[in-house]
């Protein structure tokens, strides 16, 4: 293959963020909501070519690799920015930074995606770095609200630790086996004390960004503070490209010694679901009460990867696809509502049904699939996890998941219920949605109805699965 087709994504954002850069010497010249429609078809426009062209082979000595499954996984990350950036459109609008925050998503991007193509530790490291620094900045971008700053430094904070706990197992692994390339450290690795020493750090480091318990700690006081937009990128992207290498790396690396990080994952799967359950049933702000969600969430995907089978990464990847459209069609009620009237509050929603018949339905529907409840995408997504655990024979680990599944519905149907069925003398007035998010919400929500019916997408991922080799 050509080094521009391996590098399609990668290449389209480059070309992008120069574009970006010059645009914004001239952005008098610019109007503001031409250039915003702009730059959102040209996230759909890369999500649809990414899949379409689906290369294979590697690059830089193989420290870039490309097969199907990563073009696919690319490819949802960018139709999930593309949501995200129907999401801003209107807080942009009105905000004096917008090509700022672009050039930052997109340098988070490029960042992402060389984190998810490495076949060697340190382009993985580079990768990683390359997404976190702007990451933190993209936090606290609403530099007019003190939460905003406090959730970028607790981020910037977090981020530097977990990727001190990377390099520390990074470290152990080259001091052991010699080299950081992937497939020779697979080879190399015979699970010696260091060794397995490093591996957990990297178990840690990983697990950081993924938001497992006990390393979740700083999620809900960064989603509280980020702009709905960014809480939203963090949630959907960010962690689904952390669970994307996180899974690669597994497989790929340390297949050898599955026996050993099955239970580990186990452990963490259980630990995570019932410790953002019940912090999540405590919540009073929307915005952390969906980062605990998202929490409990991460703890049925490890479900997923310690399976171990060629299910294993389909069911991950397809999750991954469904959790897209679920959390973003809350987080899109979310901002339209957060940017009207300021309320982010629980309460804040009795009585929405009454004045707001859509938005409320939207987010019933959201919360319906996050929830796991048929028919929505969300119950398949649940359906296909818990299946590739069950034929490992983890059976024990699919009844606690069960049980926190109930569990979960008590606080998301708290949501519907203050929505249709509680009362409340001021209730939020009527909000007319702008055309952007009325779109994104559409497209959410058709894919929350539909995804789990079409099969196909299933079967489609499945055929690029892998699994411990």
């Amino acid at each position: 293959m050509s080094f521009l087709s391996l590098l399609t994504p990668e290449v389209l954002l480059s070309a992008m963020l120069v574009l970006l850069l010059v645009m914004k010497i001239f952005s008098d010249n610019f109007s503001r909501s031409t250039v915003l429609i702009v730059i959102s078809l040209f996230f759909l426009a890369s999500a649809i070519i990414t899949l379409i062209v689906q290369p294979v082979g590697s690059l830089f000595g193989g420290m870039f690799v490309v097969i199907p499954m990563i073009a696919i996984e690319k490819s949802i990350l960018l139709f999930a920015t593309f949501i995200i950036s129907l999401l801003a459109f209107e807080w942009l609008l009105s905000y004096r930074n917008y090509l700022e925050f672009y050039l930052l998503l997109i340098s988070i991007m490029l960042g992402m995606f060389i984190m998810i193509s490495a076949g060697h530790f340190l382009s993985f490291y580079l990768g990683l770095e390359m997404a976190t620094i702007p990451l933190a900045a993209l936090s606290a971008f609403d530099i007019d609200k003190p939460r905003s700053g406090e959730a970028g430094m607790k981020l910037i904070l977090s981020s530097a630790f977990s990727s001190g706990i990377l390099l520390m197992g990074i470290s152990f692994m080259y001091g052991t086996c010699g080299s950081l390339y992937f497939d020779e450290v697979k080879m190399l690795f015979t699970g010696s004390t260091i060794q397995m020493a490093g591996f957990v750090f990297l178990i840690a480091g990983f697990a950081f960004k993924i938001s497992v318990v006990p390393f979740h700690l700083w999620t809900a006081d960064v989603y509280e503070g980020s702009p709905v937009a960014v809480t939203a990128f963090l949630s959907v992207v960010s962690k689904g490209a952390a669970v994307f290498i996180f899974m690669s790396a597994l497989y790929k690396v340390f297949g050898a010694v599955s026996g050993l990080w099955v239970y580990l994952l186990a452990i963490l799967s259980v630990a995570t679901m019932i410790i953002g359950n019940l912090f999540a049933i405590r919540q009073q702000n929307i915005k952390r009460f969906l980062a605990f969600s998202s929490i409990t969430q991460a703890g049925y995907i490890l479900i997923g990867i310690a399976s171990g089978t060629l299910q294993g990464p389909a069911s991950v990847v397809y999750f991954i696809l469904v959790y897209l459209f679920s959390n973003l069609a809350a987080f899109t009620v979310v901002a339209v509502i957060s940017e009207k009237t300021g309320k982010e509050d629980i309460s804040d929603y009795n009585g929405l049904y009454k004045t707001n018949p859509r938005l409320s339905a939207a987010l019933m529907l959201a919360l319906f699939s996050l929830a796991g409840i048929p028919p929505t995408a969300g119950f398949f997504g649940k359906w296909f996890l818990l299946a590739s655990g069950m034929s490992t024979g983890m059976m024990a680990l699919i009844v606690i998941a069960a049980i926190n599944l109930v569990v979960s519905l008590y606080y998301y149907l708290r949501v519907v219920r203050a929505m249709f069925v509680d009362q409340n003398e001021k209730s939020i007035a009527f909000i007319r949605s702008n055309v952007a998010a009325k779109l994104g919400l559409v497209i959410c929500s058709a894919a929350i109805v539909l995804t789990g019916f079409l099969s196909f997408i299933y079967q489609y991922i499945y055929s690029f699965s892998y699994g411990v080799q």
